[in-house]
């Protein structure tokens, strides 16, 4: 299934990170705060959206309503919510 955001909005997937104690210990997922990084996957009609599909991006924690597509989970989040995109 396809989903396409309307208006200022992004469909976004989290980027789910390995996180090791100090002794390299890998901790639970439940052990640990969500990540707020993701990757965009679609974009809305918007001229102010100035992300495209791929990008990786930083959004703030409680913002957006997290999805289920096919067995994977995707937050739809207000361009607003967008607080920086990452450059590597």
């Amino acid at each position: 299934m396809r989903v396409k955001p309307i208006g200022e909005r992004l469909l976004i997937k989290p980027i789910k990170e390995e996180l090791k104690s100090a002794g390299g210990i890998v901790l639970p997922e439940k052990a640990k705060e969500k990540s707020q990084k993701a990757e965009v996957i679609e974009i809305g009609n918007s001229d102010e959206i100035t992300v495209k599909v791929g990008d990786k991006v930083i959004f703030a924690k409680y913002s957006g309503n997290e999805i289920k597509i096919d067995d994977e989970e995707y937050i739809l989040i207000d361009w607003n919510d967008i607080l920086a995109k990452i450059e590597e």
